[in-house]
């Protein structure tokens, strides 16, 4: 008589076990978002440098082309406010960014006009042309920030030396 209780028993658990997995999930899952191809990097591009100028009447510029990288690394097209601020080069140092040389007023991209203005396409990048002229063969440093819709600001530096 006991086997038999305990033969039951175990039947009776394994039943409430099997019964138990059966049953549908109520969990509704997340629709996947798209956070992840929105802007996490900005990226200063290595064709960035200062034009020489041969004719004296035009004034020297810097060329500054930016990409803006989505988490996976992919360059994108995307709204931001972009500040742009040259420093002085500092070798040897643990701060390498010295005196603030230039500040060039913010640029809006938030509207589609201007975004359209700045960009080049081809590079998939933007692409901005200030006046100025550096001095001597000076070393730089560019630092771009770019704040985006959501608030979050992402930055970037990069050393531009003077080479005539």
């Amino acid at each position: 008589m006991k086997v038999v209780i305990v033969i039951l028993w175990i039947f009776c658990s394994l039943l409430f076990l099997f019964q138990a997995g059966c049953e549908q999930s109520h969990i509704v899952s997340e629709p996947a978002t798209t956070t992840t191809f929105a802007p996490a990097k900005v990226h200063i591009l290595p064709l960035t440098e200062f034009t020489h100028v041969s004719d004296a009447e035009e004034q020297q510029k810097i060329k500054i082309y930016i990409s803006m990288l989505d988490s996976f690394g992919s360059q994108i097209k995307t709204p931001g406010i972009f500040r742009l601020e040259l420093y002085e080069y500092v070798q040897r140092s643990a701060e390498p960014k010295g005196k603030r040389v230039a500040i060039w007023p913010d640029i809006d991209l938030t509207e589609p006009a201007a975004n359209n203005k700045y960009w080049m396409n081809f590079l998939r990048a933007y692409e901005f042309n200030y006046p100025f002229e550096p001095k001597g063969d000076k070393s730089y440093m560019l630092q771009v920030t770019c704040l985006r819709p959501d608030g979050r600001r992402l930055y970037a530096e990069f050393t531009l030396k003077n080479v005539k």
